[in-house]
């Protein structure tokens, strides 16, 4: 029997056929919730260009800074819920867990979307205690 290495993104299904199309480029996100699952891939493996070409250029940082900051361990990542606003926006709110120097964090965030020319975008995101 082959091994699947399934993606890192709790969908429970293989990376061939979750994420990984998207962050090589083969296929678009076909939703905010695909675009951000992929993102919640692409900072566990530090693939800082991928989250800068799929961050909106009205609010893309210059750089993330991956090679400043010592790596966090994501750990798991939980989707709240999925609100599309319309044809061309929505929302993901989502828990990320991560550890870093050995201790437990938790990242709760609403993030904002996007699509342009058939691209969905991460615009921003209001982070809750």
């Amino acid at each position: 029997m082959e091994h699947i290495a399934y993606c890192y993104c709790g969908s429970c299904k293989a990376a061939t056929d979750c994420c990984q199309p998207y962050i090589d480029g083969t296929r678009p996100a076909p939703t905010a919730e695909a675009l951000m699952r992929s993102r919640y891939v692409a900072y566990g493996l530090g693939l800082e260009p991928y989250l800068l070409v799929t961050w909106h250029p009205s609010t893309r940082p210059a750089s993330l800074d991956f090679d400043k900051e010592a790596p966090l361990n994501w750990i798991g990542l939980e989707i709240k819920r999925h609100e599309q606003q319309g044809e061309d926006r929505a929302i993901v709110e989502f828990v990320a867990r991560y550890k870093n120097g050995g201790r437990a964090f938790r990242l709760h965030e609403t993030s904002r979307f996007v699509r342009e020319d058939g691209g969905w975008f991460y615009v921003d995101g209001d982070i809750k205690e």
